[in-house]
């Protein structure tokens, strides 16, 4: 029988103040199902593209949560922050003198180094959970933490202007980053400002790409909910950007929802594919030594 219920994947543009978590209660709302969740926290201060999968949509989001991303943010040099961004008040500040001898160069040269394959340290209030707890509740509750490294990539760290307020004790560099999934863009603030001696936090962040989906596809959720919801991103349309596509047949299909592997070789790039009978998304499949195929993510599809 065909599931009446909302099944797909779909791309907000986040307001700011509003928490992830929040944008899915709406969306549960907007769309009348309780079968919400996202692809990737955005913090309460952050703008932009949050991946929304409804239904079976949200047994894709564990295969679009690793996508790599971009963001557009503002790295303010000059003032830290107990958060590394512009959600706490400022606690530490830069000497004057050492702040005011800092050169576009010295910027670019510190920006560099942290290009790259590299060993960062979130933020103590995110929310990576230590011992079943998150992260920054702990800090709230007065513990003292200190997260282990963890190693991310920076494939891209430009600064775009810089904007140089000696007067009221900062600068201001806009920036873009493209980066692996799990790095902490007010990270990146915290460390530049550490490692060019002055203090660093975050005053504006924009995730303008999530894998291949991006703010030009982004829907904006309105105030009044009772405004009809749009349609969604199939599973398959969603898959077209971060998997190879095969074709299977009735008899595959069916083999694969049900665990067993299909006999190899199929000519596919990469170690996942996204497996179609008529079009329609049927499995998350791994591509094995031997060239078989075996669902890591079945997708029942459908039926009239």
């Amino acid at each position: 029988m065909t599931d009446p219920s909302p099944q797909g994947i779909l791309v907000c543009d986040k307001p700011q103040g509003l928490t992830s978590h929040g944008v899915v209660s709406r969306l549960r709302r907007w769309y009348g199902t309780r079968k919400v969740g996202h692809a990737g926290t955005l913090d309460p201060m952050a703008t932009g593209v949050l991946v929304l999968g409804l239904g079976r949509g949200t047994k894709l989001l564990t295969h679009i949560t690793g996508a790599t991303k971009t963001y557009e943010a503002t790295i303010r040099l000059g003032a830290g922050t107990p958060t590394d961004d512009a959600d706490s008040e400022v606690d530490v500040l830069a000497d004057p003198a050492v702040l005011s001898a800092v050169s576009d160069g010295d910027i670019d040269a510190g920006v560099a180094r942290l290009r790259g394959v590299i060993d960062q340290v979130p933020s103590a209030v995110s929310a990576i959970k230590v011992d079943g707890k998150r992260s920054y509740a702990r800090v709230r509750a007065g513990e003292d933490v200190v997260l282990e490294p963890r190693r991310v990539e920076i494939t891209r760290f430009d600064v775009l202007e810089i904007r140089r307020d000696l007067e009221a004790g900062h600068l201001d560099l806009d920036v873009v980053v493209d980066c692996s999934s799990g790095t902490y863009i007010r990270a990146l603030a915290r460390d530049l400002g550490a490692d060019l001696g002055v203090n660093g936090h975050l005053t504006a962040l924009r995730r303008t790409r999530v894998g291949p989906f991006a703010l030009s596809q982004a829907v904006t959720i309105p105030e009044d909910l009772d405004t009809p919801a749009p349609p969604l991103i199939s599973l398959a349309e969603a898959t077209a950007g971060l998997l190879p596509h095969v074709e299977v047949d009735a008899a595959q299909a069916t083999a694969l929802m049900q665990g067993k592997a299909l006999a190899g070789p199929w000519d596919v790039a990469g170690d996942e594919v996204a497996a179609l009978l008529n079009g329609e998304l049927v499995s998350v499949a791994e591509v094995r030594a031997d060239g078989s195929l075996k669902s890591r993510t079945a997708f029942a599809i459908d039926r009239a």
